[in-house]
């Protein structure tokens, strides 16, 4: 008997007939002879109908506190609903709270991280033999005894975490997608699904556009050795195994592409006319945005004539932010000029010990289109481009052709089943 950890998205629970279909998921698991732990995010849209509500309330709803106490109920609601269809198939069930399972977090409200798990409550459910299902996406921090939201990708994380702490066999997320593919199936219809990924290619493709799986699920699986499966709730395909392999560095020592990424969610700053007279100017550049809060990717450094520009991609909704703190810290910097381009997206190829070979192609396939290279990164695992986003679907499309991401095909393509637009 094997403890299995099941997490599934909004829409795979976005209707009550959604809702007892998964039910039916969970109640085979279960008669196989499974103890099973459900983590369920909240049904379909509720999330953003729950923040328009506040908008109705107030014109600028501004306690994040209570934003967090509205937004974790659609949580609780998905997994009181499913329980009550387990209990229904004759299967006993008990759903629990975030704080009631045992997650606990920092103190920041929206954007917590987990900081503990202490899955007391949930083991002694499974042991009176109950179907255990917790609310994902939410937390407790013990210092304010306060209900923290994990922010987006939250529920993902929730499961990875519980898996780990309850030394699951597996962590199956169940998602409207067959599993993780070699580009965005709605971009290329030929799109393969993959079989297995590390956890390190996993980790840069969830952090540059895959959204099958957050980056900070991924990261925790990869810290705790949690073996994730990703899965349709909408068909029996066999989906991807998301693990190290014991033969990895084998594997790492052979060429080879894996997958195509590409983010639309991206702007392009850049600083212009930094003193070149003391190296601290353009190193205050980044602690700024560190301090702010503000991720950044793809950094570029130009030095002539005792200036230097700087340029980098941020997260698109971070963007006001970073020009804002940039401009507050332009005495210390000082710089002539701040500018920011939404009009851009990244395309990364990732894979196994990319080479310069890898590298020329992926230039000269963007000169073929031909389309302007804005900013260029390798890696050993990535190969990223930024470029026009008006050109990001062909540049995907020409990547996975190139790299022979489509052939041999092994069943039909990768679909997406339920179209929310959470990706593959």
């Amino acid at each position: 008997m094997a403890l299995v950890v099941q997490k599934y998205g909004g829409s795979s629970i976005g209707s009550p007939e959604r809702i007892r279909r998964v039910a039916e998921r969970v109640a085979a698991t279960r008669a196989a002879g499974h103890d099973v732990v459900v983590v369920a995010s909240a049904m379909g849209d509720t999330t953003d109908e729950l923040l328009d509500l506040a908008h109705q309330v107030s014109r600028a709803p501004g306690s994040a506190r209570e934003l967090d106490m509205l937004l974790t109920s659609g949580e609780r609601i998905s997994n009181a609903l499913l329980a009550i269809a387990l209990t229904d198939l004759g299967y006993p069930a008990c759903s629990l709270s975030g704080p009631q399972a045992g997650v606990f977090t920092t103190p920041e409200h929206g954007y917590a991280r987990i900081v503990d798990v202490l899955p007391t409550r949930v083991r002694q459910e499974l042991d009176r033999g109950q179907v255990v299902l917790v609310a994902g996406f939410q937390g407790l921090c013990k210092d304010t005894d306060d209900v923290t939201t994990l922010g987006r990708g939250g529920s993902d994380t929730t499961a990875v975490a519980l898996a780990g702490a309850l030394h699951a066999d597996v962590c199956e997320i169940y998602t409207d997608v067959d599993g993780v593919c070699t580009a965005d199936p709605r971009v290329v219809p030929t799109a393969r699904l993959l079989d297995r990924v590390p956890y390190a290619q996993m980790l840069e493709l969830a952090a540059h556009g895959a959204k099958v799986l957050m980056p900070r699920s991924v990261e925790y699986a990869r810290r705790h050795g949690v073996v994730v499966h990703v899965r349709s709730s909408f068909t029996d395909r066999p989906g991807t195994i998301v693990a190290d392999r014991a033969d990895q560095e084998v594997q790492m020592e052979k060429t080879a592409v894996t997958a195509v990424a590409h983010d639309r969610a991206v702007a392009l700053v850049s600083v212009t006319g930094v003193p070149d007279d003391d190296p601290i100017r353009p190193a205050r550049v980044f602690r700024v945005l560190a301090n702010a809060g503000v991720e950044v990717d793809m950094p570029v450094h130009k030095s002539t004539r005792g200036r230097v520009d700087l340029s980098f991609a941020v997260a698109r909704g971070s963007a006001p932010a970073a020009v804002a703190a940039l401009h507050a810290a332009a005495d210390t910097i000082g710089f002539a000029a701040v500018t920011s381009d939404h009009n851009v997206g990244t395309v990364s190829v990732v894979g196994d010990a990319l080479t310069a070979d890898i590298t020329a192609t992926v230039c000269e396939t963007f000169a073929a289109l031909p389309t302007r290279i804005r900013l260029l990164t390798t890696s050993e695992l990535r190969i990223s481009v930024l470029c026009p986003d008006t050109e990001l679907d062909r540049a995907v499309r020409a990547l996975h052709e190139v790299f022979e991401l489509s052939t041999p095909l092994t069943g039909p393509p990768a679909t997406v089943y339920a179209g929310t637009g959470r990706g593959w």
